[in-house]
């Protein structure tokens, strides 16, 4: 049966079986009592900070599944709250962010989503579709693979490297080549290997393909924490700085 026509008791039920959390940053009253119930009776968990402070509060004790963040608060702007959550904020670095906001030009929708949002809405809005959003940007979020370490976060699913929240913007071969290394946590890699693996075919003499993708692939990682080590014999390896 779909949730939409279940009891109260048996949305209760489902709500507790898998409840997500959603952090509404928002310091109008009338959209939280609006927004807030209306969540709730479709089993989300919601958290509610009225303003920037209170958001960053929240993350420390949680780190929610949805972030919806308007962008007039008033103690900051939102735009440079999310800039700060995706490059200093480790744990919310995949977190989807919906901006909820009166601000609805094409501007503002570009600027918002060169912050770092993950959908935008602009208000006046119907719940069904602030529902409907909401669904998609978490079970989008839930099929996403990812991998990381120290700063660097790989998306597996888009195949994207972010350092801090910034996309590195890497050619396929670099990704692929970053991401044997992760998965080979700590090992050597013969340049053979990684050719044959990535490549896919046999490496004759000439290791020129693969000394390139690295040298392009340590440049971009400058400032990450990691370089890659050449080791003549041995092959290369991902280390610390």
């Amino acid at each position: 049966m779909h949730l939409l026509s279940l009891s109260m008791e048996d949305k209760a039920r489902c709500a507790g079986m898998n409840e997500k959390v959603i952090l509404c940053i928002e310091d109008n009253i009338i959209v939280q009592g609006f927004n807030k119930p209306q969540f709730e009776e479709h089993g989300y968990k919601v958290r509610i900070a009225m303003t920037l402070s209170e958001a960053w509060e929240a993350l420390e004790l949680e780190t929610p599944d949805l972030i919806i963040l308007d962008i007039n608060m008033p103690d900051g702007n939102g735009l440079e709250f999310l800039r700060k959550l995706r490059t200093s904020n480790s744990k919310c670095l995949n977190v989807p962010v919906l901006i909820l906001s009166g601000y609805g030009e094409d501007e503002d929708i570009v600027n918002g989503f060169e912050s770092g949002c993950n959908d935008y809405l602009a208000k006046p809005y119907t719940f069904p579709v602030l529902l409907l959003r909401t669904r998609e940007l978490i079970n989008r979020a839930r099929y996403t693979e990812t991998i990381t370490k120290g700063n660097l976060l790989l998306n597996m699913t888009s195949m994207t490297v972010f350092l801090n929240g910034v996309d590195l913007f890497l050619q396929p071969k670099e990704f692929a080549i970053l991401s044997l290394f992760f998965k080979r946590d700590g090992d050597t890699i013969l340049a053979r290997y990684i050719y044959e693996n990535i490549w896919k075919q046999p490496m004759g003499v000439d290791t020129s393909a693969v000394k390139n993708a690295i040298s392009r692939l340590r440049k971009k990682l400058v400032g990450s924490g990691y370089t890659i080590t050449a080791k003549r014999g041995e092959g290369y390896s991902l280390e610390k700085d």
